[in-house]
């Protein structure tokens, strides 16, 4: 016990529960909390205490009742920075929040838990259903036999979008009778990844699922590399299975290779109903994710699970995005201007409608929504402020400052970097398309999903989702939720009423691909890929 080395008398104390101090007399308080008399020495005192029977009383009430605090200790932790409770220090999260600011009550947790945001949509009964006809079965066994025509592609872009062309390419290579080669990934200027198809995506796994769809090889056999493979580098927009096979065919029998490259949005999406299948087969079933990425992506999807369900938010917030839809960050004048002066100095970077002002751009819902804008729908359609919120995408243009709106609502808020160990994303730092489908994976394994603009990667998702079984998807409407959200005068109760009411058909519920003229069936799958349970299922492997 420590003394006090100052002459003067003066008090201490002791902060303990009402029911301890109800049952010691206030002479025996006074005794214990007084300071010792100068000519009192500590051994007197110890002396003093130790004759008197209430002091052991009080030792054995304070003993137990710390003991009990120890025991609730862990309940009441709040939920820290890194949701699967590792040992782990980081100075804060990525996202600049403190800890006070993500302490939650855990009482309010569970309510937000309960919470009907949570809630799936009624798949209604739809289920994955490859049957393929009784044609397309027979015509395989002749097309995986042949050895005389082969299909080399080199695809560009994003994850994503190489996704997106491999699939294709696989369709072309059945429509052709053609062997694939394994599609060549073409070097991403942008991020200068260098990352071939097997260290993306699980090469043997690709080849096993297709193995009766298209013959898939490694590289071009011995009696065709000497050939100078026929190259084509202008297919049009949406072609038809009739335009490839006149356009391709004689001269693939005749040299043996054709190289096509560009492939990005150049297969119709009206495609027969076996083709559209096997669209399906490879998006959602031949293209799995290397084992290495496959395996932390699960991971972080558990580590975000250990405490609940969470949301997966898709932010397209970085600069080139600005740039390229034409709209306005909404930060400050100074990156407004930035945004401006870069689209003047590279007027091809806007993709479409260049004559449209950024307002009306804006009301036609193609900007992507902000973080304020994010957090208000959020909080429109029930999301609770405890909700675990995991975000992908690049680095907002503004940095984490940029995100404030949306912390400031929903605190726990983490990415992969926030999520994952000391070097356990070191493998994948420098390689944006490993990045990606580790994204991608968290993204799909979430209770609810949603991208803030469209993109491929958020398309590609919604269709996953669907064909996993309807899992809760939010889809913004856009064009109509904005005038709402420009009406400052518009209480908050009713703009909540209004912005729910708008989405109560856009959480994911199925929806026919028939009623989305030229839409792929990747992202709505029904009815080409999946049934419902009134009709005779025979799934293809």
């Amino acid at each position: 016990m420590a003394v006090s080395k100052s002459s003067n008398k003066h008090r201490s104390y002791i902060s303990v529960p009402a029911q301890i101090i109800n049952s010691i007399s206030q002479s025996s308080l006074d005794s214990l909390l007084q300071s010792p008399k100068k000519k009192q020495s500590s051994f007197s005192k110890l002396k003093v205490l130790l004759k008197n029977p209430r002091f052991f009383i009080f030792f054995i009430f304070v003993f137990g009742f710390l003991c009990m605090l120890r025991s609730f200790e862990y309940p009441i932790t709040p939920f820290s920075q890194n949701p699967c409770s590792v040992s782990q220090e980081k100075a804060s999260i990525s996202s600049g929040l403190s800890s006070s600011q993500l302490s939650i009550d855990e009482k309010d947790q569970e309510i937000g838990e309960k919470s009907e945001f949570w809630k799936q949509p009624d798949g209604m009964g739809y289920r994955p259903c490859l049957d393929f006809s009784e044609k397309y079965r027979k015509d395989s066994g002749e097309i995986v036999k042949d050895r005389t025509k082969y299909l080399m592609v080199v695809v560009s872009g994003g994850m994503n979008q190489q996704r997106n062309q491999i699939v294709d390419a696989v369709v072309i290579a059945r429509i052709l009778g053609a062997a694939l080669v394994v599609p060549i990934l073409q070097v991403n200027v942008i991020w200068g990844d260098e990352s071939e198809f097997a260290d993306i995506f699980d090469l043997e796994h690709f080849k096993n699922v297709l193995a009766n769809d298209v013959r898939i090889v490694s590289s071009l056999p011995s009696t065709h590399l000497m050939t100078r493979p026929v190259e084509e580098k202008r297919t049009p927009l949406h072609v038809s299975p009739e335009w490839i096979r006149s356009r391709y065919l004689r001269r693939l029998r005749r040299d043996g290779v054709l190289l096509l490259r560009g492939l990005d949005s150049r297969l119709s999406k009206d495609l027969p109903s076996d083709l559209q299948k096997l669209r399906c087969k490879v998006a959602f079933r031949a293209l799995r994710f290397a084992p290495r990425i496959l395996e932390l992506g699960n991971k972080l999807t558990d580590r975000m699970r250990s405490k609940g369900p969470y949301l997966a938010l898709h932010l397209r917030m970085e600069k080139d995005v600005w740039v390229r839809t034409g709209c306005l960050p909404g930060l400050s004048h100074e990156y407004d201007e930035m945004i401006n002066n870069e689209r003047k100095a590279r007027p091809e970077l806007l993709t479409s409608r260049s004559n449209m002002t950024y307002h009306d751009r804006k009301l036609a819902g193609l900007c992507p929504l902000n973080a304020l804008e994010v957090a208000r729908l959020l909080k429109a359609l029930g999301a609770p402020t405890s909700a675990r919120i995991y975000w992908a995408g690049g680095v907002p243009l503004g940095g984490r400052e940029a995100l404030l709106p949306l912390t400031r609502e929903f605190p726990q808020f983490y990415n992969k970097e926030d999520l994952a160990l000391p070097g356990e994303l070191e493998p994948f730092t420098k390689k944006a398309s490993l990045m990606a489908a580790i994204d991608y994976i968290v993204s799909e394994n979430s209770d609810v999903f949603m991208a803030s603009h469209g993109g491929n990667m958020g398309h590609a998702i919604q269709g996953h989702r669907a064909y996993a079984g309807h899992k809760k998807t939010i889809i913004p409407n856009k064009r109509q939720m904005l005038p709402y959200f420009m009406n400052s005068s518009l209480p908050e109760a009713e703009f909540n009423r209004i912005i729910l009411d708008l989405h109560r058909d856009s959480l994911g519920q199925p929806e026919l691909r028939t009623s989305k003229a030229g839409r792929d069936v990747t992202k709505y799958p029904i009815p080409e890929c999946m049934c419902n349970n009134t009709i005779t299922q025979h799934a293809s492997v």
